[in-house]
């Protein structure tokens, strides 16, 4: 779900991993997981990551409070191997590229509980404006953050195309979103990373044609979907079945997941429920199983956008996802 956070460092940047742990020993009574068994030739069949947006989330929408050294040392001890970031979560923005300092210390936090920053997350209302100027503005600030991304060892970025039509139709609205992400494609994979783009039903691209449309209209082999189960299941009709449209985007044209059960309705928010792997009415296993034969080797981010408690949902979504990888 949508752009947002990172990061100034701070003094909880430098807490010791062993004085953390010693302050986390009554806060999280959570059970560690062990690591993914190793599935195809000795290396794990994928890696799983907790996606910062739900504590963010959380934190507006509920009040809660998740100190940023909590929930790392949470991931490191449930053998997740990275996070997302998200724009404006804890705190401030992401550093530019030429910020060497705030740059390093903002992967040296990360690599201090042994997780990857797998990828970064970006809004998108630019690609789309009907002005050319505003585009190529959007497409130059996407290059400063490919340089981010780059220098902090990401995979993948991920996108998100909200705002309004501003007077143009939907047409021509996919029409330049589709060129626009084209050339982020291009950019993207320059770097060696994978842009990734999301719709869904707050957006005014949510129906499964814009999906098609935008991935293929964009035709380029480092500019892919992200499949969220609550958003496709949406555009799936709200069946309960989103692997149905998984099937028809197919495994191949998917960067990465964020991932979740719904029950098939909209938070007051407007967008698809999320709720943690087994308490909705999707079966996740499914999605994985057909990910698992289509090919699918990259990122699944437990997605606990707006979840109460996203540290359960982030434990859910990997005993599934370490489950269907050993089957």
């Amino acid at each position: 779900m949508s752009p947002a956070i990172q990061t100034r460092a701070s003094a909880t940047n430098t807490l010791p991993r062993r004085s953390a742990l010693k302050l986390l020993g009554a806060a999280l009574a959570l059970p560690a997981l062990a690591p993914l068994s190793h599935a195809v030739d000795g290396k794990p069949l994928w890696k799983t990551a907790v996606g910062l947006n739900g504590f963010q989330s959380g934190t507006r929408k509920y009040g809660r409070n998740y100190p940023i050294w909590e929930v790392l040392d949470f991931a490191s001890r449930n053998h997740f191997d990275g996070v997302e970031l998200v724009g404006d979560w804890p705190s401030g923005g992401y550093p530019g590229p030429d910020e060497k300092e705030r740059v390093q210390a903002l992967r040296g936090l990360y690599d201090r509980y042994g997780l990857r920053i797998f990828s970064i997350q970006l809004g998108a209302d630019g690609a789309f404006d009907p002005d050319e100027p505003a585009r190529q503005r959007w497409l130059q600030e996407f290059r400063e953050r490919i340089r981010l991304a780059k220098q902090l060892g990401c995979e993948c970025v991920g996108m998100w195309p909200g705002g309004g039509l501003r007077g143009q139709t939907i047409d021509q609205a996919i029409d330049r979103l589709a060129k626009t992400f084209r050339e982020a494609g291009r950019i993207a994979g320059d770097a060696g990373i994978l842009a990734c783009f999301e719709i869904e039903p707050v957006f005014v691209f949510n129906k499964e044609d814009h999906y098609m449309r935008i991935l293929h209209g964009a035709d380029h082999p480092s500019l892919k979907g992200i499949y969220d189960p609550s958003h496709f299941d949406q555009m799936n009709g709200a069946t309960g079945k989103p692997e149905e449209m998984l099937q028809r985007v197919g495994p191949a044209n998917i960067g990465y997941l964020q991932f979740c059960d719904s029950d098939s309705t909209l938070r007051d928010g407007g967008t698809s429920k999320h709720l943690a792997c087994g308490d909705g009415r999707i079966d996740c296993a499914k999605s994985l199983q057909i990910l698992k034969a289509g090919g699918f080797r990259g990122w699944i981010m437990a997605d606990e956008w707006e979840v109460p408690d996203p540290y359960d949902a982030c434990l859910k979504c990997k005993r599934l996802c370490d489950s269907v990888g050993r089957a």
